[in-house]
């Protein structure tokens, strides 16, 4: 539409110029001039479209205006401009040829336009001028390209963003689906064991029974308190005020106690200058504890267990030692023990899980931390309920 209309535009000022320049020893602009005029101006319309053919037409056309005897100053101006558009979409090689052209092209108008003084003079307008147009025509190029490539980035940035935020809910997804095995898997083996006392002392024991509904009741209560806690999360997000923090190393006396009334005697220790850890740190610490009860809870039970947590200088270490019979395995086959590693790496940790030398089981899990308590190399931001 532009081109169109710069055309349309060269055409009138070219055959306003034509009637409005009466040179002697020039045909007098008539209206042969005037479709001449068209010719040469009409392929501007289409420059940016195939710019070195435009040049050729171009011309041809100028020269076709001057076989009548035409003044050629009327028409010079259309080869600039397709040397302008040249400059900017196409090679250096094939710029300075149409270069070389439009030089020779100018040169030879400024002398026959007998408006200048000397040939000398001339031939300096000339190369001015079609430096100009070269110039001109070379940055608008340039100007292009990068505005391509930063089209192109923007494109990519776009993307890469689309696939930031794709890969975070997946993640979160994944996340959730972790905590929800957590929660779920610790209070309902805690439950279905208390469910199966309950029902074998039912008759012979009512007192024991009612002890296992209460814990049942209790444990069941503390599960949903923690999935309303993690659909609130989902929900507000953490800025709001009804938030409630995850659970922590403050938890483990709770969750030892609600583990004993599953039949399991946990112990909790810990050693080394205590101090405090970022969020999903402590969570973390939670969340392995926990999966690791849960399986003492389900396979090998009747069994105590320790839960021993040691502070040193650049790391914490976490060892959850039982002394049940068990059939576990340490290679990790199951969704909890893959959970458990899945969360030491995230923090740049290591999990080990095996049997103990002198019976039971045993998993160790250990976190590197920095100086100030932060998690070495980099500060993780998931696994934040």
């Amino acid at each position: 539409m532009a081109d169109g209309l710069l055309a349309v535009f060269m055409i009138g000022f070219t055959v306003e110029a034509g009637f409005a320049i009466d040179i002697p020893g020039f045909r007098p602009f008539d209206a042969v001039g005037v479709v001449l005029s068209v010719l040469v101006n009409a392929p501007l319309a289409f420059r940016r479209r195939a710019p070195t053919w435009v040049f050729v037409l171009l011309l041809l056309a100028w020269a076709g205006f001057l076989l009548p005897g035409y003044w050629p100053g009327t028409s010079a101006l259309a080869l600039l401009l397709g040397l302008y558009t040249v400059a900017a979409h196409r090679s250096v090689r094939v710029t300075a040829l149409c270069a070389a052209i439009t030089l020779a092209c100018e040169t030879y108008t400024a002398i026959q336009a007998q408006l200048i003084g000397s040939a000398w003079t001339a031939v300096f307008q000339s190369v001015l001028l079609t430096a100009v147009a070269w110039t001109f025509g070379a940055n608008a190029g340039r100007l292009a390209q990068r505005n391509g490539q930063l089209r192109e980035l923007a494109a990519k940035l776009r993307q890469e963003q689309e696939d930031r935020a794709r890969r975070a809910v997946t993640e979160e997804r994944v996340r959730t689906a972790r905590e929800l095995h957590d929660v779920v898997a610790h209070h309902m083996s805690v439950i279905a064991v208390q469910a199966e006392m309950a029902r074998y002392v039912f008759d012979s024991n009512p007192a024991a029974s009612r002890t296992a509904l209460d814990v049942i009741g209790r444990t069941s209560g503390e599960g949903l308190d923690e999935l309303r806690r993690m659909l609130t999360v989902l929900r507000s997000g953490e800025d709001d005020e009804t938030y409630v923090p995850a659970p922590g190393l403050a938890g483990l006396e709770e969750l030892a106690a609600r583990v004993g009334a599953a039949g399991v005697r946990v112990e909790v220790s810990a050693r080394g200058r205590a101090r405090s850890l970022p969020d999903g740190v402590e969570l973390c610490v939670y969340r392995v504890v926990q999966e690791a009860l849960t399986n003492v809870v389900k396979h090998a039970r009747p069994a105590s267990a320790r839960v021993s947590l040691t502070y040193g200088a650049d790391e914490v270490t976490v060892r959850i030692a039982d002394d049940g019979r068990s059939e576990r395995s340490s290679e990790g086959a199951g969704h909890g023990m893959i959970g458990m590693r899945e969360r030491a790496e995230l923090y740049g940790g290591t999990l080990v899980a095996g049997a103990c030398s002198g019976g039971g089981f045993a998993v160790t899990l250990v976190l590197p931390l920095a100086a100030d308590g932060r998690i070495r190399d980099r500060e993780a931001g998931g696994d934040r309920s």
